[in-house]
């Protein structure tokens, strides 16, 4: 009995390494398994970031407003490593290895890949920046180190630097009382290998980022020529270690992990605001997921910096060009101060809608007719012109609005503060986990809070990203709704920046069923049915499905069908699938994508009837706009979801139809005008490269085309008056 147990025993065993040899197979046989119409979301999104970088060599972009695109091409790739790399990096400490549903790559191939794209973006960027400060030293503008000063200016700078700057300098020679420091993400430092008459060698780092002292620093001998205060600390640093010889030295700068895991505040005992300003705090220390240098060290050396701050060998980069890119503002203001305007784009401002009478009621004429508002080419201020209307209008008994970024000094907030010290009952969800806007939003939520205004926060497990904003008044008919519905936040800084789209409409139905939304938040809810509205988590994908399957039976049917898309990202892996199949049942797609594109249009078999182009002009393309159908039975919707699963399944997003037909052949003819703009547009094509697209001699610009509509439409309004 004994021995038969044994036997069953190894029997069971060996079915168990079976049946395991037989899981890890699968598992390689669907990891070698890549679809050749799928992208990998990171090495995607990296593509977008280089063609920012691509607009600060543009020779037709101004001189001047190319070194803000340095400048964002770096602010990007900061919070892309923050964010997206850190992620990548947590993932790869976890026993269990994670695939991306993509291209299944794992974390650390991902990881492999960014840092190897990277290195060859760092190249271009030094070439870029080579070129930028070649054009810039004819116009009088030249960045220099201390090889081309003179005796007499290397000493007015030496003198410079022993009264304003020496004075605020910490430096910290690293030894057993003094531990290494903690770096402060994306702040400059110097380090300095310092060697004693002993030969005995120890490591120095000074912190260089002070708001003290100005960080771009002109010659006074020579007007527009300067040097970056971190370059006069490295070069005077044997004054500050006059016992020492400096055998080795470079500025660094450490980018961290900002991943924060905001699920784990949820917790009944603990105040949600309090809880989510620790975890701020939090983020502020932890890991790096990279660090730069701007000059070669010995092997050594960087093993030391890097074993102190955690951050692995292959994570350090050597930039030829400063560590931080922000110093060009300055220099943009040095150059409007001397009135070079031809450096930089035309002035342009939002002009008011020419739908409305901003001397009337905007209340007593939206409940006329639908109003489309589109940003920066209209002005934001009809909108907040609206909210101070409703919080002094005596049949106004309620606002209802989600905020999720805001502008500092916020008009939408003191509208808001104002309707409820006018007796009106007014509640705000103000989401707190806006990555970067954390700190704000708490602030926000304070004010709101102490004028008496009763606030909300996002839902356990789903952000509220929606942009939904719900006026209800009290009529001799009964209750009415004005409802807003918008692509993009309530920031009156970013609506002068970003292209967005807002609806405002007194439709019933569009108003109900914004009311029952704002009444599931309130219950800590999601809506779970729609009839109007697309509300994610549970009524967005799906009705998009839905609406693409009915295209394809049109297709199917012999009939002309189409979807246009106009969004930011498009990673939704089902719903990347079901285009792949429309495109394969014959019907017409095109794509406006202006960021990560996990689709590949025109592969032979899968996506020859998808069109994807991707505009980086002037203007962030933020708006979002979803087409279904030909002309004669087109559905259209603008919403605040981009096609992420994300935003589709674990956020709350609200997209609203445009039921007013001048409205939506309004947004046909904007959306048709960005597909052919072959002045900033891209076109993706098969080998998931972005080459230029061409259809006339005269070149293309839709975001200054608008502009120029905007003008006119105003104008014309002004001269009919």
């Amino acid at each position: 009995m004994l021995r038969n147990r044994i036997l069953q025993w190894i029997i069971d065993q060996l079915e168990k390494m079976k049946n395991k040899i037989e899981m890890e197979s699968t598992k390689m046989t669907k990891k070698e398994v890549k679809e050749p119409y799928m992208m990998n979301r990171e090495l995607s999104w990296l593509k977008f970031n280089e063609r920012v970088l691509n607009e600060a060599g543009n020779p037709r972009v101004p001189l001047a407003e190319r070194l803000t695109f340095a400048s964002i091409y770096q602010s990007n790739l900061d919070e892309f490593y923050m964010v997206r790399v850190g992620t990548l990096m947590d993932q790869m400490e976890s026993s269990e290895i994670v695939c991306e549903n993509k291209t299944n790559m794992t974390s650390k191939e991902q990881v492999s890949a960014i840092l190897k794209v990277t290195k060859e973006l760092d190249l271009k960027k030094a070439r870029i920046y080579e070129q930028l400060m070649g054009e810039l030293e004819p116009k009088g503008i030249r960045i220099i180190n201390f090889n081309k000063l003179s005796g007499e200016e290397g000493g007015l700078l030496e003198a410079y630097f022993d009264q304003e700057i020496a004075p605020y300098l910490s430096a910290n020679i690293i030894s057993k009382q003094q531990p290494f420091p903690f770096l402060k993400n994306k702040e400059i430092y110097a380090a300095a290998l310092l060697e004693s008459k002993g030969g005995k060698t120890k490591l120095a780092i000074i912190p260089c980022s002070n708001n003290v002292f100005k960080r771009l620093i002109e010659i006074p001998t020579r007007p527009g020529t300067f040097m970056l205060s971190e370059e006069i600390i490295l070069h005077f640093l044997p004054k500050l270690f006059s016992r020492y010889t400096i055998a080795e030295k470079s500025l660094l700068r450490v980018t961290r992990n900002a991943d924060i895991d905001t699920e784990t505040i949820y917790d009944e005992d603990l105040d949600y605001r309090d809880a989510m300003q620790n975890l701020i705090k939090e983020r502020k220390r932890m890991n790096p997921v990279r660090m730069e240098l701007s000059r070669k060290l010995n092997k050594k050396m960087i093993g030391e910096i890097c074993k102190y701050i955690s951050v692995d060998k292959t994570h350090v980069f050597v930039s030829e060009v400063p560590l931080d890119m922000s110093f060009v503002f300055a220099i943009q203001n040095y150059l409007r101060n001397g009135n070079r305007e031809e450096l930089f784009f035309q002035k342009r401002s939002p002009r008011m809608t020419p739908e409305l009478d901003e001397k009337k009621s905007l209340i007593a004429q939206i409940e006329q007719k639908d109003v489309l508002l589109s940003y920066p080419f209209e002005n934001i201020k009809t909108f907040t012109n609206l909210l101070y209307e409703a919080a002094r209008d005596e049949s106004v008994v309620s606002m209802k609005m989600t905020l999720y970024r805001l502008a500092d000094r916020s008009q939408i907030v003191d509208a808001l503060v104002e309707a409820c010290e006018n007796g009106k009952e007014v509640v705000v969800l103000v989401e707190l986990r806006a990555r970067f806007d954390e700190e704000s939003n708490i602030e926000y939520s304070r004010k709101l809070e102490e004028a008496g205004c009763r606030v909300i926060y996002g839902l356990n497990g789903l952000k509220v990203h929606s942009k939904l904003c719900l006026i209800t008044r009290k009529t001799e008919a009964g209750l009415s709704y004005l409802t807003q519905i918008g692509t993009g936040n309530y920031n009156e800084k970013t609506s002068k920046l970003y292209t967005d789209l807002s609806l405002i409409t007194a439709n019933q139905d569009i108003g109900r069923e914004a009311a029952a939304v704002f009444a599931c938040l309130l219950r800590g809810e999601t809506i779970q049915e729609t009839n109007v509205l697309l509300v994610a988590p549970n009524c967005l994908q799906n009705k998009v499905l839905a609406m693409i399957d009915e295209e394809m039976l049109h297709a199917q049917n012999g009939e002309e069908a189409y979807v246009g898309v106009k969004i930011n990202s498009l990673t939704d892996k089902d719903i990347i699938e079901k285009l792949v199949e429309a495109s394969q049942a014959g019907v017409k797609i095109e794509m406006i994508v202006r960021g990560i594109c996990c689709l590949v249009p025109d592969v032979k078999g899968y996506t020859e009837n998808v069109k994807v182009v991707s505009i980086v002009g002037r203007f962030l393309e933020h708006s979002r706009i979803y087409r279904f159908g030909t002309k004669e039975r087109e559905k259209v919707y603008i919403a605040s979801a981009d096609f992420m699963t994300r935003n589709t399944l674990r956020r709350v997003e609200v997209a609203a139809p445009i039921l007013d037909e001048k409205l939506r052949d309004r947004l046909s003819m904007m959306f048709e005008m960005m597909m052919k703009d072959d002045e900033k547009g891209k076109l993706l094509n098969a080998k998931g490269r972005y080459e230029d697209q061409k259809f006339s001699d005269v070149k293309l610009d839709s975001q200054e085309e608008f502009y120029r509509m905007a003008y006119e439409a105003i104008q014309g309004r002004m001269e009919n008056v």
